[in-house]
């Protein structure tokens, strides 16, 4: 039965497709099945996957039931994905009915035997793609950028994640909340370090302890399309992302 991972911060630029790429990666790397879905409108994570999202069955066919999930997956040579393109961000006004919270849970129900881990992208905004997200999910994972501006978004995605866990998917838990593009060694940053701790306690999100560097070799590797560990396997960014995948296993994924 796969684990079923959503990265999620209604912030746009945290480092959500990032973190989908690099431990989609990571743990196909170490030998695990893996999905990545991709329910981003923008289909980024799309894109650094090198998967094709034009005239091909897309994550929108598979919610709309036009296409079964399974002929929805390409197979890119860095992973396993069931893409995305702008069509899916007229989800919220074509569905309206009851129900609606379950279509990606019941689409992804059929893989849950062929896949070990499942990562789902979703985009920054808490709309009917983030609930599906989160009631398909077994975790969520919240990459926030090391600023003060990230911090204003946690109250509003636990808030959710309670009403996700009240009324569609009671076993949802949040893995916890790390910090990207951080550098401990500034003031700021670790100002802004111990506001989230004090957020987070608040609303009893855990902190991980791993954080990321930027890392300009991460957005290179996305824009050609090519795994990050193959482009940069020694830059610090690469290194964090296997010590985050370190502690989340660690932590029961």
């Amino acid at each position: 039965m796969a684990k079923t991972i959503v990265l999620s911060n209604q912030k746009g630029g945290v480092g959500k497709t990032t973190t989908a790429n690099a431990l989609a990666l990571i743990f196909r790397e170490r030998g695990y099945k893996v999905l990545a879905v991709d329910l981003d409108p923008q289909g980024n994570l799309s894109f650094s996957t090198g998967a094709d999202t034009d005239g091909t069955a897309t994550i929108y066919e598979v919610l709309k039931e036009e296409v079964k999930p399974r002929f929805a997956i390409q197979k890119t040579g860095l992973v396993d994905i069931i893409p995305s393109n702008i069509l899916l961000s007229s989800i919220e006004l074509e569905f309206t009915g009851t129900q609606r919270e379950y279509l990606l849970r019941r689409a992804l129900e059929p893989l849950q035997q062929v896949y070990d881990y499942i990562f789902i992208d979703s985009p920054p905004a808490l709309g009917i793609l983030t609930v599906n997200a989160f009631t398909a999910s077994d975790f969520v994972l919240v990459p926030m950028m090391s600023d003060i501006f990230s911090l204003q978004g946690l109250t509003q995605l636990s808030e959710t994640v309670s009403r996700v866990k009240n009324f569609c998917n009671p076993d949802l838990q949040i893995l916890g909340v790390f910090l990207t593009k951080h550098n401990p060694k500034t003031r700021f940053s670790r100002e802004v370090k111990g506001a989230l701790n004090m957020i987070a306690q608040d609303f009893s999100i855990p902190v991980l302890d791993t954080f990321i560097r930027e890392s300009v070799a991460l957005r290179e590797a996305q824009s050609i399309q090519q795994s990050v560990l193959d482009y940069a396997p020694s830059c610090n960014a690469v290194q964090d992302y296997k010590t985050l995948t370190d502690e989340l296993q660690e932590r029961g994924l």
